[in-house]
């Protein structure tokens, strides 16, 4: 047995008994800040050029992000450049707010101070990482010595905020790195400092970021630190509670939207998730989880195609099929079960009129999010009756009897077997082309004529016409009944087919206006007592069912050659 488990220190958890967070919902948007261009471009193997960062930039402020963190200008000459072209190329709008990163150190705070001249808004993020591992392996300190660098980093930042030359609104972030890994009581003690060294108001509050940098413990934990956070904080009206969570237990989501249960108010984070090691915060996710609640992300993800274009064009990056609400398989049902209950939810949709998108398997709407052209159900062997007819309505407008689906069912199981893969929506259509509308004929039809005619106050259906059978010469048929399929197995008894017995039809219009339409769909019985489905199609609609008729005998003919 591997017993590497030992090395490992469990997480501590926190001293809470009397926590809140678990009885909240969420029930508003937080304060979103995108770090895709800082936090998301440095965990790139290529990171973005000018042109990609500005168009990225563009795509952040079109979804209605108005807190941008735009990189770490003092960190390189790129960085600051891309600063300076925000600024000076006049893509900010003025009521987005850009967001520069900075450690709390003297020569890089005012290298950031010269980057952010002409913005209008602009946050100023500093930070030092505060954790008992990187107290003991890294800085080799007290928290003492921690805190001194952090408040000297505040004063300097507010003397040059006092000195700064310009219109330019400047707001104040501190985060204390790797804040989930550090006591808790030194976490609130460093934040409290800091506030004071700023002179953070309730008019003038400063953001506290605190960031599950490398995500160590259970969401719940992380929701009892925010919320122990807090609780203990001085002064807690001069602060904005801000969360940047990572993903390296795969529980972002989940830590980010217990976060705000337990009081959050901002959230830090990347479009589908990208970040450092396993990611960051995926705030497309947490976004339309709220909207799946009814609450208002105020975030515009109306089409998240185009969003994912983007991304994957300027970052290099490919989203998993998989990924929540964007993956190209989310919105997909291969299982039977699964496909007929996403179709009985379209048709009760459709047939209760409901406000609300109450659909199994389906937590969202897919048109919501740009989406509605993609097959929502494919086919593979494993597909069950319900899925094959939902893409045959769906897709190409036959809304096949619900008695008629095991039958087309198992000839597409067939085909699947066959190819040993899944059907595409064409290749599904040619399964019912080939074996309802393109079979050989046994019994073709070359003349007819249906009319009606009235004796005595009853109205009566003719059927005239001339059948060629095995290819050889013509037969004249003639039928009187009560309507066009009675009158054609009327027609029928001389050549012998008193043997098929018709059960059910039904028929519909498969296109719209002048030019449309009608299909025609017959269940008959045969000899060997088994049912068997025809289809028929034509422009009169009597016609079709004739055909439908016709096409039932013709297709139990060839089960009976086979």
């Amino acid at each position: 047995m591997n017993e590497g488990y030992k090395k490992y220190i469990p997480f501590k958890q926190i001293d809470l008994p009397d926590r809140e967070w678990p009885n909240k919902t969420i029930t508003k948007a937080p304060i979103w800040c995108s770090v895709d261009l800082r936090d998301g471009n440095q965990a790139l193997i290529d990171p973005m050029n000018l042109e990609e960062k500005l168009e990225f930039f563009h795509a952040l402020v079109d979804i209605g992000i108005k807190e941008i963190e735009i990189g770490f200008p003092s960190a390189s000459e790129t960085e600051y450049e891309i600063c300076r072209e925000l600024i000076e190329g006049g893509h900010i709008p003025d009521d987005v707010t850009i967001q520069v990163l900075v450690q709390a150190r003297e020569h890089l705070i005012k290298k950031t101070f010269e980057a952010i001249k002409g913005a209008k808004n602009v946050i100023v993020h500093f930070y030092n990482s505060t954790s008992t591992l990187q107290r003991k392996v890294v800085f080799k300190t007290d928290m003492q010595g921690v805190i001194d660098i952090a408040v000297n980093g505040a004063k300097l930042i507010k003397e040059l905020t006092e000195q700064f030359e310009g219109d330019t609104n400047i707001r104040f972030e501190y985060s204390p790195e790797s804040f989930s890994g550090t006591e808790m009581d030194n976490a609130v003690k460093i934040c409290e400092e800091v506030m004071d060294a700023l002179g953070s108001t309730k008019e003038n509050p400063v953001i506290l970021n605190l960031p599950n940098t490398v995500e160590m413990c259970t969401p719940n934990t992380y929701a009892d630190q925010i919320e122990y956070f807090i609780k203990h904080l001085k002064n807690r009206e001069a602060a904005i509670i801000s969360i940047h969570p990572h993903n390296d237990r795969g529980c972002g989501v989940a830590a980010t939207e217990l976060a705000l249960m337990a009081g959050a108010e901002r959230v830090e984070g990347t479009l589908f998730g990208n970040g450092e090691r396993t990611g960051n915060l995926d705030m497309v996710t947490v976004g339309l989880n709220m909207y799946t609640q009814g609450v208002d992300p105020e975030l515009d993800f109306s089409n998240l195609p185009k969003l994912k274009e983007i991304y994957e064009r300027c970052t290099n990056m490919r989203i998993d099929p998989r990924q929540p609400y964007i993956g190209e398989l989310v919105f997909t049902a291969f299982s039977g079960s699964h496909q007929d209950a996403i179709n009985k939810g379209h048709i009760y949709m459709k047939e209760s009129n409901t406000p609300y998108w109450e659909i199994p398997y389906l937590p969202i709407d897919p048109a919501d999010v740009g989406r509605e052209y993609e097959p929502i159900i494919r086919i593979n062997s494993q597909s069950g009756k319900g899925g094959a007819a939902f893409v045959m309505n769906h897709n190409f407008g036959y809304d096949m009897p619900k008695r008629m689906h095991p039958e087309f069912s198992k000839l597409v199981q067939a085909e699947c077997e066959k190819l040993g893969r899944e059907l595409i929506p064409k290749e599904l259509l040619k399964v019912f082309e080939d074996n309802y509308l393109n079979i050989q004929q046994k019994y073709q039809l070359t003349k007819h004529k249906v009319y009606e005619e009235s004796e005595n106050g009853k109205s009566y259906v003719h059927f005239k016409g001339r059948m060629r059978i095995d290819g050889d010469a013509e037969v004249k048929l003639h039928g009187v009944g009560n309507g066009p399929i009675d009158a054609f197995f009327k027609a029928l008894k001389p050549i012998n087919m008193e043997k098929y017995k018709f059960v059910n039809y039904s028929q519909h219009a498969i296109s719209e206006g002048s030019d449309s339409k009608a299909v025609s769909y017959i269940e008959l019985k045969k000899p060997d007592g088994k049912n068997i489905f025809g289809v028929g199609i034509d422009s009169n609609v009597n016609f079709a069912s004739i055909l439908g008729v016709l096409n039932a005998i013709n297709r139990a003919e060839l089960e009976n050659n086979a």
